[in-house]
Order: structure tokens, then sequence, then C-alpha cells
């Protein structure tokens, strides 16, 4: 059967990538309004892409209200002949990140080409083509098999904000709950470790943006006739990113750890069996000294599984040429907190107002303040059903070991956890090397086809759990 599986996706691989560059060609970038009408342009794309393909039900759902409307996302359908097998939701989105700066780009980026293995354009990896093999490993299935349903129920939900937050997500999924209900969310919007070295997703960290301000006398004063004698609002900032974090490079803020999922020992077999050259991943982070942080733990622990907290930036007093003798009025610094598995962003702005309130002097005003509801961490444990499927079916296609990794980014891959009650699965062929977010985003063609070999098995895979 998998013979038959990899035949049909190599004798259809030309319509499967023509089709990939119309949708390439639409862009969606969800980041401004003056593209608001392309990302509906590419879900009407795509709802009709996928009835066409055979899709009992697609359709286009708006999100937002009348008077503030969102951006559309995509719904697909498509009943298992049993009525009684799982029901999987593929989650994906169809917008687009921004694509200056232009001159940076071998080719336009909204006319993709094919270059040496690799289809170049923006949304080739993040996320268009990582949707579409789903489309063409279920026709495999189909085929291989002699069948006209899947062997479980398959529904899509694939958004038009994620990159721009996800705005109205969270809302849409509480709406339309009950015609996402799923056994299974499979998410397609993640990435493997190497083309020769595949692996699979088990978690992302959640984010939660914060600011401080420092106010202190009610105008900038003369260092020489008050400097030593008043509270300096850049001096109390300092000293409070200082604390921020102790000596062996754990977050200081009270509580900050207590939820906190630990590696377990699997974990981290798993992970120290990637092939990472610190070395070289130092060259990659902007040529980077020295790797640090959190002591106790290797760096790609640190960046997968490790609560964090940054300095973004600060700012305050006289920063332009030349000297300028003050004490400053005032002092601001931004702020980002990393979180892992069970930690809540709604813990962290009471956990940093309690840790400025410590350390606040008299003589100065601090204020604090954290941007919106942040975006929470999820985590799919190594041992459960659902992952070990994933995982058999992505060894099928590749015909070796899948390993484990984290991503150190983050997504609202925890509200459809959360919200629709159904565990996670990550499924993605996307490499680090394919330039997302950047100019010249790429992806390589032949892993797009393996992951929709992955997906063809996957759903023998899921279905098999129900007996």
């Amino acid at each position: 059967m998998d013979t038959a599986v990899r035949d049909y996706i190599a004798a259809h691989r030309g319509d499967f990538f023509a089709a990939l560059k119309q949708w390439l060609a639409i862009p969606s970038i969800s980041a401004g309004p003056s593209h608001s009408g392309d990302v509906r342009r590419s879900a009407r794309w795509l709802a009709d892409y996928l009835h066409n393909s055979g899709f009992p039900v697609a359709e286009v759902w708006e999100t937002g209200t009348p008077a503030a409307p969102g951006l559309p996302a995509v719904f697909a359908q498509w009943p298992a002949a049993d009525p009684a097998a799982r029901t999987v939701l593929i989650y994906g989105h169809h917008d687009v990140q921004p694509v200056e700066p232009l001159d940076e780009w071998d080719s336009p980026p909204f006319e993709p080409v094919e270059r040496d293995g690799q289809l170049l354009g923006r949304g080739a990896s993040d996320d268009k083509g990582q949707v579409l093999f789903h489309v063409l490993g279920l026709a495999a299935w189909l085929a291989s098999h002699g069948a006209s349903a899947p062997p479980v129920t398959i529904k899509l939900l694939v958004e038009g904000e994620e990159e721009s937050g996800s705005v109205h997500f969270a809302e849409l999924l509480r709406r339309e709950r009950d015609r996402l209900a799923a056994d299974v969310v499979v998410v397609s919007d993640t990435s493997m470790w190497a083309a020769d070295v595949p692996s699979m997703c088990t978690g992302m960290r959640g984010v939660v943006d914060a600011q401080i301000d420092v106010y202190g006398p009610e105008r900038d004063l003369h260092s020489g006739s008050f400097g030593g004698a008043v509270p300096n609002p850049l001096h109390v900032l300092s000293g409070l990113l200082a604390d921020l974090h102790d000596a062996q490079g754990r977050v200081t803020l009270p509580g900050y750890y207590d939820k906190v999922a630990g590696l377990t020992d699997a974990e981290r077999e798993l992970f120290a069996k990637l092939p990472f050259d610190e070395k070289a991943w130092l060259a990659t982070a902007g040529n980077s000294g020295a790797a640090s942080g959190e002591a106790g733990f290797s760096t790609i622990e640190r960046i997968w599984a490790r609560p964090t907290a940054e300095v973004n930036g600060m700012w305050g007093g006289h920063t332009g040429a030349g000297g300028k003798t003050i004490v400053p009025k005032e002092a601001h610094a931004k702020l980002s907190f990393r979180l892992v598995a069970h930690q809540d962003p709604a813990d962290v702005p009471g956990m940093l107002r309690q840790f400025v309130a410590e350390r606040t002097p008299e003589g100065v005003d601090v204020a604090v303040t954290c941007e919106g509801p942040g975006v929470r961490p999820c985590f799919s444990p190594i041992d459960s059903p659902e992952v070990a499927a994933g995982r058999r079916a992505m060894e099928r296609a590749f015909g070796q070991e899948i390993l484990f990794t984290r991503e150190g980014g983050s997504g609202p891959e925890a509200d459809l956890a959360d919200i629709l009650g159904a565990p996670l699965v990550f499924i993605a062929v996307g490499l680090d090397e394919d330039q997302i977010h950047a100019p010249n985003e790429r992806v390589d063609m032949g892993l797009l086809l393996k992951g929709a070999e992955t997906a063809a098995y996957l759903w023998d895979e899921l279905a098999a759990l129900a007996d």
C-alpha cells in the first residue's frame, strides 16, 4: 500500500505544484488593510480548490463583527464512511508575512519559481505549502484504497490572521465549536530539525509582552546641582532589569517557576540525539560570542522547554550627539516573557508588578503594563497515543527514526487544544533554512511530497486508535 501512495504522489506532483503556485501568487498579507482584499481572495481560492478536490463542505468563514470585521478563515469537511470513526481537524493558515525589503529578494515574492529543488515565494513554507500537502495526501490515500471517503472524518480550519496575531481566532473557535469538534488536532505550521534528520515538534512556548515606565522629577534636572541627591529613573530601571535574573540565569519573578512542566528523562535523551553544533548555531545567532542562560540546561533545552525573560529595548534621557548632563525625568523598557507548558500568561502581570513593587525606592513612580492577554504555551506529551500515531506515519514516509523537538516561538495552538478539548499532533516538514518571514522564503519540494505521504499514512494510524 505504501508503494501505491508514493506512486500516486509522484504521478500528481506536477498538478500539486501548479496549484500551489497559483495560491502563492495571491499576496495574502494580513498585517495591513491594503491587502485585506487579497486575503479574502486567498480564502476563496482555497475553498474552491478544496471543493474541486472532493470535499463535500468547503466554506469561507468571516471573523470579527460587522462593525469591526476580521479576515476570513476557511473550513472544510470530508466525512468518513463510518459515522462512528474518529474526527481529525487539520489547522494551518493562508495569510503571509509582509515582504519588505523587496530589494533583497532574488525574484518577485509573489511570482513563485522553482530553483534547485526549492520552490521560492512568500508563503511557500509558512504556511500554504504545508496546508496543501494534506489535500494531496488525502487524494493518495483514497486512490490507493479505491475509496470514496477517508477512514476518519477530516476537517480543515485554515485561518487568515495568524501572521497578525490571530486576533479573532479564539472567538471563532468558540463560535464554531460544535462544527469544529474533533478527537485530535493536527498542526502543520512548524518545522523539522533538518532534511536528513526528520522530527516532530511537541510544543511551542507562550509569550507575554510588558513595559516598565519609571517616573521621577517633573522635568530633567542638572546633574551637577541634583545628581546623587535625588533618584535617577534610569538608575532605578537599570537595577530592576538587572534583578530580573539571578546568578544562575533563573528569572526572579515570584512564583514564576511554580507551574513549569519539567523535561522528562526521555525527552532530554531524545533532544540529545539531535546533531546540535553549538558553534555553528552561534554563527546563526548573529555570530554571538557564547551561549548563556539558565544553568543546568543545554542550549536547545533553554530555547524549547524553559521560560525566559528578555529586555527588548530601553530608553530615557539624552540619546543624541554630544553630552547632556542631566538626571532624566523618566525611563522606559520593553520586555517579553516566553512561557512553557502549564504556565499561564494571565499570571505574569501580577508577578511582574509584585517584583517591581518590592524593588521600587521612594521618590519614583513605576508603572507596569502588559499588552493583551498574551499567548499561551502548548505541549503534547511524546508518549501520547496521538503523537505516537503521527510518529509512525512520519517514519513510514521517511524510512527512519523520527526525533522530537519543540519550538521557541508562539502561536494560537493552545486555543485549539483548550477550546476544542483535543490533543495536538504536529506534522510538518518546514526547515529553519526556509527563511520564513524573511526575503527569499522557500520550501524543499521533495519534503512537501514527504509531507503528503505522511498525511496519507496518518489517517490509518489515527483510525486505528479507536480500536
